[in-house]
């Protein structure tokens, strides 16, 4: 199974890719925005250092406390930041609005996190039209709104019924399938005990044959099993990271790079998949 995203190239089975979390933003559920360029680039390359193989920008938080910025200001944050980005690392954008999409991709990105959901064609049509990979994350209804109503008579089913749908819909208007991750939306209209069973049953989703990217980190769901505020969640993120690398997924997108980088690694060893294949490769 391979992943390509413009430039770059992964081949599975590999060591599990880390993603790196930038927020250009200045209220961040877990507190660590930076609107500063400067400062974002310096983080950004901390983060490669401490072993970062993709790098997710946002200029959008997904807070449901406040209405969306105007997509205007969104796509020139995020340009900002690309246009100096140098680093021979993919770059991954983080957002649902189309307009923004094709402006940030055209800037550079390699990577479009569609954190809507993919409610059009529109979004894969752009992936389409410039080599991107494309992240389809599950959701349900329209992002910065809350959906703590939403149930599911059977998430996974849910899941499954959704990104056969969305795959479809994808390759219908280009999108290569070796060009598709999958994220089964950890917290995105789902409640404690539909996140616990997506890590406990995340199996299910391997017969799409995409890479899984689980989006770990210092999730409300650790903060309502342990009672944490978002900055001491990282020893719960870990746990995530745990769940998820021995069910198979493949990149884990978190804000402590170094503490999911060791731990990945670590388990590797144990569970002897550390020589599965070479870090990364440019295409």
């Amino acid at each position: 199974m391979r992943l390509f995203a413009r430039r770059f190239a992964f081949e599975f089975p590999r060591p599990a890719l880390v993603m790196g979390i930038v927020n250009l933003v200045a209220d961040s559920f877990s507190g660590d925005g930076i609107t500063e360029i400067d400062a974002a680039l310096a983080h950004a390359h901390e983060l490669v250092a401490q072993g970062a193989d993709i790098v997710d920008i946002g200029a959008e938080s997904a807070r449901t406390n406040r209405g969306a910025l105007p997509a205007s200001e969104e796509a020139a944050q995020l340009v900002r930041f690309i246009e100096r980005w140098d680093v021979n690392v993919p770059l991954s954008i983080n957002t649902w609005r189309p307009e923004v999409a094709r402006i940030a991709l055209a800037a550079g990105g390699d990577i479009l996190n569609d954190i809507g959901g993919l409610p059009t064609d529109e979004n894969a049509r752009i992936c389409a039209e410039t080599d991107t990979a494309l992240l389809i994350m599950h959701t349900v209804g329209t992002p910065k709104v809350p959906h703590t109503h939403v149930g599911y008579a059977d998430v996974m089913q849910s899941l499954g019924e959704f990104f056969a749908e969305k795959i479809a819909l994808a390759e219908s208007v280009g999108v290569p399938r070796d060009a598709i991750v999958l994220d089964p939306g950890i917290d995105f209209a789902k409640q404690r005990d539909d996140n616990l069973r997506i890590y406990r049953e995340l199996e299910l989703l391997h017969r799409f044959r995409r890479p899984v990217l689980l989006p770990v980190s210092r999730k409300t769901v650790i903060g309502d099993v342990l009672g944490l505020p978002p900055a001491e969640r990282d020893a719960g993120t870990v746990s995530c990271i745990t769940a998820g690398f021995l069910r198979g997924a493949q990149i884990f997108r978190v804000h402590n790079v170094r503490a999911a980088v060791q731990s990945l690694r670590m388990l590797e060893a144990v569970e002897n998949k550390s020589a599965a294949g070479p870090k990364t490769g440019g295409a």
